[in-house]
Parts: structure tokens; sequence; C-alpha cells
């Protein structure tokens, strides 16, 4: 059966579990529900190679604002995932190798015929905490090792620290330290495993406890005018959602700017159409390619529909693509 409709999968974690309020995803979803696209759903499990080819088994889905009754399910059914028109690739973290190896599924998925985004090879290349050493300019003073003793001059240089996985998200198992901190030594050995992995320390921001960490949303490498910012509990060091944090937001001001020009056309140009990056005071200190959120509480603060603009952004790739018509 064919339809001159946009076919769009969307591949993430169960649908039924996310918080319809707050779920970016969902956002994404209504948005292209408006624009006339047809929705269809998977998750990892649904997804396969079989003699080169992606396949996929495919649910039919309809999407509501409305917190109680939030999607529908309808037919399901098997089909090659390059024919699809766009792939929107919405799996949480953990990174892992589970992860990556979809990723070679949508590569095939992409080489066969549909739009993926963001693009395969960006999510495996573009780890969230390492990709900002493309961008030093940008940063804090940063170091990404599995040497324990390095991690502890790092500390004394600087005199306060955050230290966290390459791995995760919402601000799970990270740390502040400050220098003569009796549990330092232990945080290293828990974060790198007694040197068998690789960890990031970074000079601690005191901006987060005013300015907040805030998130700049990046469409087809443009920032969004408003940026999303999360201010630590005060009982707490993150400035994560996830973590308790307070959601606030603040104009794009001219340092943000500079940054989105460094990173924001290197990522477009890679095919990272929908990124976020974290911002304490002047510097990078993630980007975030896998699943970023956000565009819920800024729509909810100042109207603007980042959703709509994204599938906007999609919809001139895809234009692009197919090429003028005939």
């Amino acid at each position: 059966m064919t339809s001159d409709r946009v076919r769009l999968l969307v591949v993430m974690d169960p649908i039924a579990a996310i918080q319809p309020a707050k779920d970016t995803t969902l956002g994404i979803l209504l948005a292209a529900q408006a624009a006339g696209f047809e929705l269809w759903y998977a998750e990892l499990g649904d997804l396969w190679l079989r003699d080169g080819i992606a396949y996929g088994r495919l649910t039919a889905l309809e999407v509501f604002e409305d917190g109680a009754r939030w999607y529908t399910f309808g037919a399901r059914r098997s089909e090659r995932l390059g024919a699809l028109d766009v792939i929107l690739m919405r799996k949480d973290p953990p990174f892992d190798t589970e992860y990556i190896y979809s990723t070679y599924i949508l590569d095939r998925a992409r080489d066969q015929g549909a739009q993926v985004f963001n693009r395969p090879q960006g999510l495996r290349d573009m780890n969230e905490k390492v990709y900002t050493a493309w961008f030093p300019e940008c940063c804090a003073p940063t170091l990404i090792t599995r040497d324990m003793q390095a991690m502890a001059a790092f500390l004394r240089e600087h005199g306060k620290a955050v230290v966290k996985p390459l791995y995760g998200m919402g601000g799970r198992s990270i740390f502040v330290l400050e220098d003569g901190d009796k549990n330092r030594n232990v945080v290293f050995e828990t974060l790198t495993e007694y040197g068998q992995r690789y960890a990031i320390v970074q000079r601690y921001l005191p901006e987060i406890a005013t300015a907040g960490d805030c998130r700049i949303i990046l469409i087809d490498g443009e920032p969004a005018p408003f940026v999303l910012k999360r201010v630590p509990d005060p009982a707490d060091h993150r400035g994560n959602l996830a973590a308790g944090a307070s959601a606030e937001s603040r104009p794009l001001n001219d340092r943000d700017r500079w940054l989105c020009g460094i990173i924001g056309p290197q990522l477009a140009a890679a095919g990272m159409i929908f990124v976020g990056l974290d911002v304490i005071g002047d510097y990078v200190t993630e980007i975030n390619v896998t699943s970023p959120t956000g565009i819920r509480e800024l729509k909810k603060k100042h109207g603007i529909d980042l959703g709509a603009q994204l599938i906007g952004a999609i919809s001139r790739r895809l234009g692009a693509a197919r090429g003028p018509a005939p």
C-alpha cells in the first residue's frame, strides 16, 4: 500500500512509560502528526538485519495532547526500513553496545532510502561528553582519562571539579569534589573501575548555582531564541531536571550565539539536525545528540513550537533529497 503522506518511524523507549507533559519525543510526534505525517513506532527489539537489508516490525501510531491517553496503536507490519521516508532515532542513553548495534541497522536503512535523524554515524562518533574535545575553545578545562593519579592532579590544579562517567544521562553518577575531599579516591575508583574505564573531569563552574545549567536547542545548526535554564536544588549540585533541578528560561545571549556559531554548522553538516548544547556560564559542558530534551518546557514558557520547527527542517531536508518535482 502506498501513500502520498510522509511516513515517519520513531525508534524510542516504550511510549507507555513516558511522562507525556514533559516528553520531547511526544512533542515532536504531535508536530509531525499535525503536519500530516503518517506515524509508525518501533523499539530497538523491533529492528533487524537480514542479508544486508534493514527491517522493522512497525506499529501504526496516533498521538494526543492528553495526560491520560497520549497514544494509541494500530496495525502492525514488518517491512524494509529503507522504504520509509524518515526515521527518528529517539532512544535514550545509556550509549552502550546495543545502542551502537542499532545504529548499524539504521545506517543500512539510510543507505537503502530512508532519511535518518540524527545520522547514525554521528550518533556513534559524537559521544556527548567526549565530543566537546573537538571544540576546546568553547569549553572549560577538561580531562578524559583512566589514570586516577592524573585525575587527582587535575583536582589539585583547579581546586574543585566535576567527575562523571562517559555514558548515562539525567545526572546519574555525577560527583563534585574539592581538593582534599577524603572521598575523592573512592569516586575515581568507582567511575574508572580501578583504572579500567575512561571518565571525564571538568573544572567546576560556580555559575551553575545562580545561572543554572542551560540547554540550548539547535535545529539544523540554528539555536532556539530561548534557553532552558535548569537550576539545581539548593541541596544538590546537578542541573538536571531528572535530578530535581527547577526549569526556568532566559533569552539567548551573545556568548550563546558565539558558541552556536562555532559548533552548530559542523553538527548540521554531519546530519545532526536536533542537538542540545549544555552550557554553564560561558562554557559548553556537553553536546547532546542522542535524545535531547527541553522543547516541551520552552513551549509552555514562551509558546515556541520547536517540534514544529524540527519537522519543518526535516521536511526541507527530505525535499532536498528527493530533488525538484518533474
